[in-house]
C-alpha cells in the first residue's frame, strides 16, 4: 500500500513489497490490515498509532501516541510506556506530567476495553492496572482513547441520543497542570466553568502576547523580587533545573543573588523545594494550595501591578507625591460613592416594592436562567413555585415547578444570615459548574425569608437508597464506588478547581444526591449551620475530607450508626477481614483489592491529626487507580 502526494511521489509505503499480500481490509473494529492468500495478516494499522487508540488495539512500551500538529505545542505532547511500565504523557519527550500509579512491572501493553476501562496489561494478559470511563458497563457502541491537541489523555465514548462524542475519562482532572497549556502567553486559571484561560500577570508589550518576565540584566536602579502568591511558575526554553531543598526566604535570595535567575518558585506539599528560572519566558498555573509562593524579578523602574494575588516588600513612600493626581482619585471616590447611594436608594425602595408585589404567573422559567444566571425569586414566587411547600422531599425541602414544567429543588435555610452576605454567597455557588454538583438555580431573600432553588435530582438522596432495603439492592458495589469517585471529584472542584476555595462544609448523605443513572451529585455546598447562623465556606477543607471519609465507609457498610463504625471498620481492615465490613445487601459482593484500596482511603481521610489527611486531588487519583496507597495508621 502506498500514498503518493499531489505530485504523484510517494510520501509513505506499508514496505510489505514481496510478502504475498493480495488484498486490504478495513474490519470492524478499526483496524486497516494487509492480506495474503491464507488470510494471514501481513500488515495493520493498529501496529502505527497516531493519537488514538481503539478496543483491540495493544500500545506497548516501543510505541507511543501523539497529539495532533495543529499548533507547536501541541506536537510537543506524547504518551509513551516507559521500562517500568508506566504509562507517562510527556511534553517534548522529557517533561513528565502525569504517571499512572501501577506497579512497576517491565513489557506491560495497554488496552482499551470494550466496556469502557484503560487497563495495563503484563505478558500474559493479565491486568496490572485499570482506570474506568464514568460510562463503564454501559452499552456503548464505540469508545476510543486519545490524546488530545490540549495534552491531555481522554477516554471517549459514542452518545446515540446525541449523536456525539462525550468525554467520560481524562487523566489530568485540572486541564491547568498540564504542561505548558499557556504555552508563552503566561499563567494558566482555570475558569468557573472549567476552562484553561491564559493570564499574563506581567507587562504585555508584544503584540503577539508574550508573556515575558520584566526584568534586564543590567538594570539601571537595582532589582526588586515581587511575590505571586498561589502561583505555580516554571520555566520555558531553556526548562527548569533540578529541585533545590530550602526554605521560603533562602529560595527568594537564592534567586535575589543570581544576576541570570528571572523567577524562583517555593512549594512546600511534602518537601519545602525552590526552582530557579533562568529564562524570559515562563508559564504556570493557579494553585489554591498555600504552600505555593512565586518570586519574579523585576527592574526597580519596571511596573508589574496587573495581578491581584502579588506583594512586594513595603517601600518607602515616595517624596514627590503628585498632589493633584491625589485630589482627582477623592474627587472620583466621592462620586462613585453617591453613585452606589443611589443604586442602593433604587434597590430598597422601588426595584424590591416592584418584586415583592409581582404576580405569581410572572415566574421564571428554566429557559431564563443562563449559565451562571442565578434567578432572584421573591416569597410569593417561592410558595407559588412549591404551590405553598405541598410536596416535602427532605428536611426543609420541597419539590416545586417553574412555568415550563422544569421540576426543581427548594431548601428553605432555618438559619440567620445577614441579606448581603447571602446574596454574595449565592452568586458565587450559582457561578460554578460540575457534572457531580447539583446546580442553584435561584434564591430568595426577601425579609427574614432565606431559599436556595436547585435543580431536581430524580432519585433523590443516597440516605433514601441506604436505609430503604428494596432500594438499597441497587446500589451494586461498582455503583457504590463510582458513587465515592464522583463526591470526591465534586468536592476537589470546589477545594481547588474554582478561582477561589469553597467548603462543603455540610457533607453527609443527605446531601448526595442521585440521578436517574444513579450518578452522584452533591448539594447544599458552600452554606454550613453554625450556632443557628448560617456561614458561607465556614470551615477548612480538612473537615470536608474528614466528612468524605465518614460518607464512604457509611456507603460501604450500610451503617448509619457511625458511633463506632470507624473503630470496628479499621480493626477488621487492619486484621484481613476487610470483608466483614461490606453492606451484606450488595448482590455479587465486592471486588476485593479495590475495597482494600477504598478503605485505606478512606481511614487516612479520617485521620485526627488532620494534617495527615490527604488532598482531595490525592483522594480522585487513588479512587480511579492512578496512585497506590499505604496502609493507614489509627485515624483515632
Amino acid at each position: 500500500m502506498v500514498l503518493f502526494d499531489d505530485q504523484g511521489m510517494p510520501s509513505w509505503s506499508s514496505q510489505t513489497s514481496n510478502k504475498g499480500v493480495v488484498s486490504a481490509s478495513l474490519l470492524d473494529n478499526g483496524n486497516l490490515v494487509l492480506i495474503d492468500r491464507e488470510q494471514k495478516v501481513i500488515w495493520q494499522s493498529f501496529d502505527s498509532p497516531d493519537d488514538t487508540l481503539l478496543p483491540g488495539q495493544f500500545l506497548s512500551c516501543d510505541k507511543m501516541l501523539q497529539a495532533a500538529s495543529t499548533n507547536l505545542l501541541s506536537s510537543y505532547y506524547t504518551l509513551s510506556m516507559n521500562v517500568s511500565g508506566h504509562l507517562m504523557l510527556l511534553w517534548q519527550g522529557i517533561i513528565p506530567y502525569w504517571t499512572s500509579q501501577n506497579p512497576s512491572v517491565p513489557n506491560l501493553t495497554a488496552y482499551v476495553t470494550n466496556n469502557g476501562a484503560l487497563q495495563l496489561l503484563d505478558k500474559n494478559l493479565n491486568v496490572v492496572w485499570t482506570v474506568f470511563g464514568e460510562d463503564h458497563d454501559e452499552y456503548v457502541k464505540y469508545r476510543f482513547l486519545r490524546i488530545d491537541v490540549d495534552g491531555n489523555l481522554r477516554l471517549y465514548s459514542w452518545v446515540e441520543a446525541l449523536q456525539s462524542w462525550k468525554s467520560v475519562w481524562q487523566a489530568v482532572q485540572n486541564q491547568c497542570k498540564v504542561f505548558a497549556t499557556c504555552g508563552k502567553r503566561g499563567v494558566c486559571v482555570l475558569s468557573s466553568c472549567g476552562t484553561a484561560d491564559c493570564v499574563c500577570p506581567f507587562n504585555q508589550t508584544d503584540t503577539d502576547e508574550t508573556c515575558f518576565i520584566p526584568y534586564e540584566q543590567k538594570c539601571k536602579h537595582g532589582s526588586t523580587m515581587v511575590a505571586y502568591r498561589h502561583i505555580h511558575l516554571y520555566g520555558l526554553y531553556p526548562i527548569d533545573g533540578p529541585a533545590i531543598m530550602t526554605s521560603v526566604n533562602k529560595c527568594m535570595q537564592l534567586c535575589q543573588n543570581d544576576s541570570s535567575c528571572t523567577a524562583a518558585t517555593f512549594s512546600n506539599h511534602v518537601l519545602p523545594q525552590c526552582s530557579i528560572k533562568k529564562s524570559e519566558y515562563v508559564t504556570g498555573y493557579l494553585d489554591p494550595s498555600p504552600n505555593v509562593v512565586s518570586f519574579v524579578k523585576s527592574c526597580s523602574s519596571t511596573s508589574a501591578l496587573k495581578f491581584p494575588c502579588q506583594s512586594s516588600p513595603a517601600t518607602e513612600e515616595d517624596p514627590h507625591t503628585c498632589v493633584p493626581c491625589l485630589i482627582g482619585i477623592s474627587l472620583a471616590t466621592i462620586i462613585i460613592g453617591v453613585v452606589l447611594q443611589l443604586g442602593c436608594y433604587y434597590y430598597l425602595f422601588i426595584y424590591k416594592r416592584k418584586t415583592s408585589t409581582r404576580c405569581k404567573y410572572n415566574l421564571p422559567s428554566a429557559d431564563t436562567n443562563l449559565k451562571g444566571l442565578v434567578v432572584l425569586l421573591s416569597f410569593s414566587e417561592i410558595k407559588s413555585v412549591t404551590e405553598d411547600f405541598k410536596d416535602r422531599i427532605g428536611p426543609n425541602m420541597f419539590k416545586g415547578m417553574l412555568l415550563n414544567k422544569f421540576p426543581v429543588a427548594v431548601k428553605e435555610l432555618i438559619a440567620s444570615i445577614d441579606a448581603r452576605k447571602f446574596r454574595t454567597a449565592v452568586l458565587k455557588i450559582g457561578g460554578i459548574h460540575h457534572k457531580n454538583l447539583v446546580q442553584l438555580e435561584g434564591y430568595c431573600c426577601e425579609s427574614n425569608h432565606r431559599f436556595l432553588v436547585y435543580e431536581y435530582v430524580k432519585n433523590g438522596s443516597l440516605e433514601k437508597y441506604i436505609d430503604d432495603s428494596a432500594l438499597c439492592k441497587e446500589l451494586t458495589w461498582r455503583k457504590r464506588v463510582d458513587i465515592c469517585l464522583s463526591v470526591a471529584q465534586a468536592l476537589n472542584y470546589l477545594h481547588s478547581e474554582c478561582r477561589e476555595f469553597i467548603s462543603h462544609g455540610n457533607l453527609k448523605c443527605e446531601n448526595v444526591m442521585l440521578d436517574e443513572n444513579l450518578k452522584a451529585k452533591v448539594s447544599e455546598s458552600g452554606f454550613a449551620i453554625v450556632d443557628g447562623e448560617a456561614v458561607y465556606c465556614a470551615f477548612s477543607a480538612k473537615r470536608d475530607i474528614a466528612d468524605f471519609g465518614m460518607l464512604v465507609l457509611t456507603l460501604l457498610t450500610g451503617c448509619r450508626d457511625q458511633s463506632d463504625l470507624c473503630e470496628w471498620s479499621y480493626k477488621e481492615l487492619i486484621e484481613g477481614n476487610a470483608a466483614n465490613v461490606i453492606d451484606k445487601r450488595i448482590q455479587g459482593g465486592a471486588n476485593s483489592n479495590e475495597l482494600e484500596r477504598v478503605l485505606r482511603i478512606a481511614f487516612w481521610c479520617l485521620q485526627s491529626n488532620e494534617h495527615q489527611r490527604p488532598s482531595m486531588e490525592d483522594v480522585v487519583a487513588v479512587l480511579d487507580g492512578t496512585l497506590s496507597i499505604d496502609p493507614p495508621p489509627p485515624p483515632f
